[in-house]
């Protein structure tokens, strides 16, 4: 079960990824090539995700073979759980926005 302080790690982690003065950086030069672009960020905050997860697995592994404490571990997959949740919520929305402007008329 996640704690308040497991969610509460796991939005700061996405809230530094997804940073508002990286997000005008990319806004406020639209064409040019400082800043980041919506795709590399999403693919950083994937990576992100992806590494958390290699992470608790790792420290899974550990528990297995008695070499790390359990209480890391539950921290480890709750935070990785968490932001998984926050990963497929962004998804949801893309998705969610997309079909939205396919049923615009034109």
């Amino acid at each position: 079960m996640a704690t308040p302080g497991i969610a509460a790690n796991a939005y700061a982690q996405i809230a530094r990824i997804t940073d508002p003065t990286s997000i005008a950086g990319a806004v406020g030069d639209i064409g040019g090539t400082s800043g980041k672009n919506f795709g590399s960020m999403l693919k950083d905050a994937i990576g992100t995700v992806a590494e958390m997860g290699r992470k608790s697995d790792a420290q899974t592994q550990q528990v297995a073979a008695g070499k790390a404490n359990l209480v890391d571990v539950v921290t480890a997959v709750s935070e990785t759980e968490v932001a998984v949740d926050a990963i497929v919520a962004v998804r949801d929305k893309v998705i969610q926005a997309y079909e939205e402007i396919m049923r615009m008329p034109i």
